[in-house]
């Protein structure tokens, strides 16, 4: 989904740099909440239906600017009522977009990268490798989509309650088109959420961490995974840089001054890799003093992959440890498998520039 070569595509813009847009032009600040509201609120797909905008405002955003939404290649509905969306943002690439129901609420999984840089060993996504950062407007475009698809509107009917953007990619990674998309998801004049209904999933890339803080401070996930660097390193190399004495010190930073909000550490469950009580107990000293929320994940199998779900009594067990130490701790329903549409198993299409696929065929194992 790339632009015209001589328009902008509003959709990547979020309000303060509407502003900037229209000030180029001569025109005031508000046309920026007028054109947010259009787009977002109403639909509208063409300058002519903004009827509260001058005619020669609106003959030059037809001249300048477009709103064009990504393309839906494929809709999957999943037996649990878990819908999958594919959709093509260029020639040889796609993402893909997920919506979770669940008894009062409804989950928007969102993807911010084709493909992933950083290649956690248990990750289907992260083993497709890396293309390039989506922009803005094929990010905020996902729940465009999806709004439309299940005939959602932000002032009236809301299937989707909540936004993780925990798709493919790592979001903080492509800091700016990530933040944008979420500025839209959160302002009054576009989709209107709470920044506790929008979450951000990071393997723990520490100054991006500090930087959200500073200019959007939404609810905040870690996949965590392991309890110590030795194990966390095999499973997430990002650890390599970021060892975990960083990463939760950037997590303490990131609600201070912040009461009453926790970060939620995510924990895929592998079979005798990070399950054993040990590692519980480990897990439990490593949060000591982070306002925290466990998230047990089963692992989610895909083709090629060395590892296997812990079974329900080890995870039992696990659980059981982490909240008798006084932390809420919930296992994951796993939704969505039988599309392949759970956690870890998003692929879509990428055309791999880091040629992680050869270098992993090559050596008979993933490549780290």
């Amino acid at each position: 989904m790339s632009e015209s070569a001589d328009k902008i595509n509003l959709l990547n813009l979020d309000r303060q740099s509407l502003e900037a847009y229209f000030a180029e032009f001569g025109e005031q600040a508000f046309r920026a909440s007028q054109v947010l509201q259009w787009v977002h609120q109403r639909g509208a797909g063409d300058f002519d239906a903004m009827t509260n905008l001058s005619k020669a405002l609106r003959t030059r955003l037809k001249e300048t600017a477009e709103i064009r939404l990504p393309e839906v290649v494929l809709e999957q509905a999943s037996r649990d009522g878990t819908r999958k969306w594919l959709i093509k943002v260029d020639g040889g690439n796609s993402v893909e977009t997920v919506f979770i129901p669940e008894e009062g609420r409804g989950t928007l999984c969102v993807s911010s990268q084709v493909g992933c840089t950083l290649n956690c060993t248990f990750c289907s996504t992260a083993q497709q490798g890396f293309n390039r950062n989506l922009s803005t407007a094929e990010i905020i475009g996902q729940l465009l989509v999806a709004y439309r698809a299940l005939g959602d509107t932000p002032k009236g009917q809301r299937r989707i309650t909540n936004v993780v953007m925990m798709g493919m990619g790592e979001p903080l990674l492509n800091f700016d088109n990530v933040v944008r998309a979420m500025n839209i998801m959160i302002d009054d004049f576009a989709y209107g959420m709470s920044k506790r209904r929008v979450t951000l999933s990071t393997a723990g890339v520490v100054p991006g961490i500090d930087r959200l803080r500073e200019v959007c401070q939404v609810s905040l996930a870690v996949s965590l995974h392991a309890p110590d660097d030795a194990l966390r390193e095999q499973l997430v190399p990002l650890n390599k840089k970021y060892p975990i004495v960083e990463l939760m010190a950037a997590c303490r930073r990131y609600l201070d001054g912040v009461p009453h909000r926790k970060i939620t550490f995510e924990y895929v469950m592998l079979a005798g890799i990070n399950d054993t009580p040990q590692h519980a107990h480990a897990l439990v000293k490593v949060l000591d003093g982070v306002p925290a929320k466990v998230n047990l994940i089963p692992f989610n199998p895909f083709p090629n992959t060395q590892y296997t779900c812990s079974s329900p009594e080890t995870i039992k067990v696990f659980r059981d440890i982490v909240t008798r130490a006084g932390l809420n701790t919930m296992t994951r329903k796993t939704r969505g498998d039988d599309i392949d549409a759970a956690c870890g198993q998003l692929v879509g299409r990428v055309m791999d520039r880091t040629r992680r696929s050869q270098r992993s065929a090559a050596t008979g194992r993933p490549a780290l």
